[in-house]
C-alpha cells in the first residue's frame, strides 16, 4: 500500500523533473522562432529563414518516437526510475552544448548541421520521459485519484513554458537586441546544466513503481514490450494516436507559431509577446490538477473530449482576438487557449492512456502513442502554420486546420476504454497479449 506522503512525493518529484526536460525542450523553440533564424540560416531571406528555424525545431520531434521505442523497451524491462534518471541527464546535457554552439558566421553551414544534430538527440531523450515520468505517478496512485495525481507531470508543461519563457524574457529585457543575438540567447541553454543536477538528484530520490515491483516479482515482464504491441495493440495505439491532433497541433500553434505571427505579422514587441504566453502558462498550471480530479468524478474521455471540442471551436476566435492588436485581448486569448483547451487535455491524458495497457507494455504502448503522435501532429505544425498564413495571407488556414484536427481527435477517442477509478491491477487483460493473462497478478 502506497501511503500518502508517498505518492505526493513522487508526484512533485515527476512534476519537478517533467519541468526541467520540457524546459530544454521548450527554449529551442522560443530561440527557433525568434532569433535562430539569424544565427545559423542567415543565408535566407528573413521568411525562409524562419521556416528553416523551425523546420530544425521539428527535427526534434522525428527523434521522439525512436527515444519512445528505446525507453520504453528498457522501462518496461528494467525498470522506470533508471529510464527517467537517464532521459533527463541526457536531455541536460544537450541542451548545455546547445549553448556553447558557435553561429553561421563563425563555422558556416557546419552550425546549422550541428544545431539540428542535437536538436535530434534532444527530441530522442524527451522520447523517453512522458512515459516514465507519467507511468510513475499513476502507478503510485489510488484508483479514486490517480486523475488528479496523473496531471502533476502534466503541470511541468506548462511550468516549463512558463519558466523557458520567462527565462527567454528576462534575458532579453536585461540584454539590448545586439547583446540577446550575439551572446544573450545562450543564457537560458547554458543554466540546463544546473537544472540537470537538481533534476538528478530529485529523480533517484523516489522509489521504482509497485506495479514493476509485482511484475518483476512474478517474472511477467514482456521479452520484447514494443512487439507485443504492435502485433496486439495496433487498433488501440492508433487511436491513441489520432485522439492527439487538436491537443498536439493548437499546442505548437500557441506556443511557437504565435510568437511568430506576433512578432513578425502584428509587430507586437518580442517581450510582450512572452509575457503573454507566460501568463497564460500559469493559469494553465494552475488548471491542471482541477481538470485532472475532474476526470476522477466524470471519467477520462469526457474532460479529454470537451478540451479537444473547445480547441476546434476557439481557433477563429484566438487569431480574431490577436489581431485587434489590443494587449489585453491578447492576453484573453493566450490565456483561455492554454488554460482551457491545453490544460483539460493535458491532465487528462496520463490516467486515459495508461489505462489502454497492461502493465508489462505500458512504458512501451504509452510512449510509442503519444510520441508517434508528435511526429504526425506536432512537429510539422509550426512550419504549416507558417507556410499557410504565407500561402493565403490569413489564419484561416490554420483555423480549417485545428477544426479537422478536433473532429479526428473526438472520433478517435469514443472506442478508447474509460476506467476513471478503476484499479489498474482490475483492468482485463488486452487481447491477444499472452504474457499479460499470464502475469495478471502483476498489473496493478
Amino acid at each position: 500500500m502506497v501511503s500518502d506522503s508517498d505518492i505526493r512525493r513522487v508526484s512533485i518529484a515527476s512534476a519537478i523533473g517533467t519541468t526541467l526536460e520540457w524546459y530544454d525542450f521548450f527554449i529551442f523553440g522560443s530561440a527557433a522562432a525568434l532569433v535562430f533564424n539569424k544565427l545559423f540560416f542567415p543565408a535566407f531571406d528573413p521568411v525562409a529563414g524562419t521556416i528553416a528555424s523551425l523546420a530544425s525545431f521539428a527535427v526534434g520531434f522525428i527523434a521522439r518516437p525512436l527515444g519512445g521505442i528505446v525507453f520504453g523497451h528498457f522501462g518496461d524491462r528494467i525498470g522506470r526510475k533508471a529510464m527517467l534518471v537517464l532521459s533527463l541527464t541526457m536531455m541536460g546535457g544537450v541542451t548545455f552544448l546547445i549553448g556553447l554552439l558557435p553561429t553561421y558566421a563563425s563555422i558556416g553551414l557546419g552550425a546549422p548541421i550541428l544545431l539540428t544534430l542535437l536538436r535530434f538527440l534532444q527530441g530522442f531523450a524527451v522520447g523517453g520521459e512522458w512515459g516514465g515520468a507519467t507511468l510513475m505517478v499513476i502507478e503510485h496512485a489510488p484508483a479514486k485519484k490517480r486523475g488528479f495525481y496523473g496531471s502533476w507531470p502534466q503541470m511541468g508543461i506548462p511550468a516549463a513554458l512558463l519558466l523557458s519563457t520567462g527565462v527567454m524574457a528576462l534575458t532579453g529585457a536585461m540584454t539590448t537586441p545586439e547583446q540577446f543575438a550575439d551572446w544573450g540567447w545562450r543564457i537560458p541553454f547554458l543554466l540546463s546544466g544546473l537544472l540537470v543536477a537538481v533534476g538528478f538528484v530529485i529523480r533517484r530520490s523516489v522509489s521504482e513503481s509497485p506495479s514493476f515491483k509485482r511484475l518483476q516479482r512474478s517474472h511477467g515482464e514482456a521479452r520484447l514490450p514494443i512487439a507485443t504491441v504492435l502485433k496486439t495493440q495496433k487498433k488501440r495505439t492508433a487511436l491513441v494516436i489520432a485522439s492527439q491532433a487538436a491537443e498536439n497541433t493548437s499546442f505548437y500553434i500557441i506556443a511557437v507559431y504565435s510568437l511568430v505571427y506576433l512578432t513578425q505579422n502584428l509587430h507586437v514587441s518580442r517581450p510582450l509577446a512572452l509575457r503573454a504566453l507566460m501568463i497564460g502558462a500559469f493559469f494553465t498550471f494552475l488548471a491542471q490538477p482541477l481538470f485532472g480530479a475532474l476526470s476522477d468524478r466524470i471519467g477520462r474521455k469526457k474532460v479529454f473530449m470537451g478540451g479537444m471540442i473547445f480547441l476546434g471551436l476557439f481557433m477563429y476566435p484566438f487569431f480574431a482576438m490577436l489581431d485587434t492588436g489590443s494587449y489585453p485581448m491578447i492576453v484573453l486569448a493566450m490565456t483561455l487557449a492554454l488554460t482551457i483547451g491545453q490544460g483539460s487535455t493535458q491532465a487528462a491524458q496520463p490516467s486515459l492512456f495508461g489505462e489502454q495497457y497492461q502493465a508489462a507494455i505500458r512504458y512501451s504502448g504509452v510512449s510509442v502513442a503519444y510520441q508517434f503522435a508528435t511526429v504526425i501532429w506536432s512537429g510539422p505544425t509550426p512550419i504549416l502554420a507558417a507556410l499557410f498564413v504565407l500561402w493565403a495571407g490569413s489564419y484561416w488556414p490554420l483555423v480549417a486546420y485545428v477544426g479537422i484536427a478536433a473532429v479526428i481527435s473526438v472520433l478517435a477517442i469514443v472506442p478508447l476504454r474509460e476506467a476513471a477509478g478503476r484499479e489498474l491491477g482490475s483492468l482485463e487483460p488486452l487481447p491477444g497479449d499472452a504474457s499479460e493473462t499470464a502475469s495478471r497478478s502483476a498489473t496493478a
